[in-house]
């Protein structure tokens, strides 16, 4: 049985829930909004829930609307844990400019625990490394940050890495059994309201590996240097996830040199962009890690990108380490036992999105999804999980959209015939130009 802070609502149809409304609020004081999702408020017009996943649940997103109150109320999951002060100070610290920590602590951990895994096997070399990973992650004495790792790998014991991100507690497949999601709202500035963020969990640590990875090579062992490819979104529809990505890379590396380094010697960072799966520049960037010499890349963030290049690098001997895959198809990918991830897959953030959805009670939802491995996956899951919950099947309509679409009409005027309790948008960044059509039409967060 899974943990969570949101339980699965059986009674889907219980007139006590309260009802949050795509603006903040279930009506006027003393009654005078509809006390079930759907209905109308006091001055007539229909209350929609709207909600977002992690492709859109960003600051970057708000910067897209001029209109106060544009996304108000508007909430969504993404994997996220409680980040401590002392880690977003740091990554401040890396880049003043940040917007988001979206993703950081995870871009963070799959550094770590990279290097880790190098120092545990005593060697850079991808192919023998990769076999203690997921070992770093279970059993053993916990240690929270690679000093202290470090410290327990020349003491001959095991470690046990409990990270920014969470306990991670790796399965078989190198993700996380369990994982810790932020439930999201904006504020009437369109920007995410931290006061109204709650962290629920998904997903059973019982479901981890039990294997804990071959024997340690000898304390202190030394040898060529650990060298880190990074390839994250600084260009293309993810871009507003790149900073805290690089910010996160960039501090795990200083952490790690600072403690010594790996094998004897500083890692090395390489960095690169993504892009986006629409264009070349992942395949391009990873040729020229390759060249650089790499034993491990960092990325990509999306999904569909990881899919274009996950081949040219397994296929390399490389490690590829993506902190923010969910695409359930990585689970039982052929990736010669080279690919983890430290973000969990969409089977986990379906079921918090769901419990989400069913504890705001509403009975009919619409899903509109960006047509790609992400999107589908997610909205597949939600739905299957909606259902599980007590959702009849034709009270759920879903869609697939191209991101390149010169408009949405067509896919917003089925979600206006549909009128459903909740409309939730999986996408990137033409999320924005959904959403408007969706306020256009009296159906979004805009009230």
């Amino acid at each position: 049985m899974r943990t969570g802070i949101l339980a699965r609502n059986a009674a889907v149809a219980a007139a006590a829930l309260l009802v949050l409304t795509a603006c903040g609020g279930g009506g006027e004081e003393g009654g005078g909004g509809g006390d079930a999702a759907g209905e109308t408020g006091g001055g007539g017009e229909r209350q929609v829930n709207v909600y977002g996943t992690d492709g859109n649940m960003g600051n970057a997103l708000g910067e897209s609307f001029t209109a106060q109150g544009s996304l108000a109320g508007m909430k969504g999951t993404t994997p996220l844990t409680e980040l401590g002060g002392d880690f977003t100070d740091r990554l401040r610290e890396i880049d003043p400019n940040l917007q988001d920590y979206n993703y950081a602590g995870e871009t963070y951990d799959a550094v770590i625990v990279t290097a880790l895994a190098a120092q545990a096997a005593g060697t850079n070399d991808a192919n023998v490394f990769k076999e203690f990973i997921n070992g770093m992650t279970v059993g053993g004495e916990a240690c929270t940050d690679f000093a202290a790792c470090l410290e327990i790998i020349n003491n001959g014991g095991n470690v046990d890495y409990d990270g920014i991100s969470g306990p991670l507690s790796f399965t078989d497949a190198g993700e996380p059994a369990e994982a810790s999601f932020g439930i999201l709202q904006f504020g009437e500035d369109n920007q995410l309201d931290e006061g109204a963020t709650d962290y629920v969990l998904a997903g059973d640590s019982a479901n981890a590996t039990s294997d804990e990875g071959p024997a340690y090579a000898a304390a202190g062992t030394t040898g060529e240097p650990l060298v880190i490819g990074t390839l994250l979104p600084l260009t293309g529809n993810l871009a507003f996830l790149g900073p805290p990505e690089v910010a996160g890379a960039r501090l795990a590396v200083n952490d790690i040199n600072a403690a010594g380094g790996v094998l004897g010697q500083p890692v090395q960072l390489i960095e690169g962009d993504s892009g986006d799966a629409s264009t070349d520049t992942a395949t391009q960037t990873v040729d020229r890690l390759l060249q650089g010499g790499v034993n491990a890349i960092i990325g990509a963030a999306s999904s569909g990108v990881s899919l274009t290049v996950i081949d040219r690098i397994t296929g390399s001997g490389v490690v590829q380490f993506s902190p923010a895959n969910t695409s359930d198809q990585f689970t039982d990918y052929n990736d010669n036992g080279l690919y983890f991830r430290t973000a969990p897959p969409d089977v986990l953030q379906a079921r918090a999105l769901s419990d989400l959805i069913i504890n705001d009670g509403n009975n009919t939802v619409g899903i509109m999804a960006l047509n790609d491995p992400y999107g589908t996956g997610l909205m597949e899951n939600t739905r299957e999980n909606l259902i599980a919950a007590g959702l009849a099947e034709d009270s759920i309509q879903t869609l697939t959209y191209d991101p390149q679409a010169a408009n949405y009409d067509a896919e917003i005027q089925q979600m206006v015939d549909f009128a459903p309790d909740a409309v939730v948008v999986i996408g990137f960044e033409e999320s924005a130009r959904i959403i408007e059509s969706l306020n256009s039409q009296g159906i979004g967060p805009q009230r």
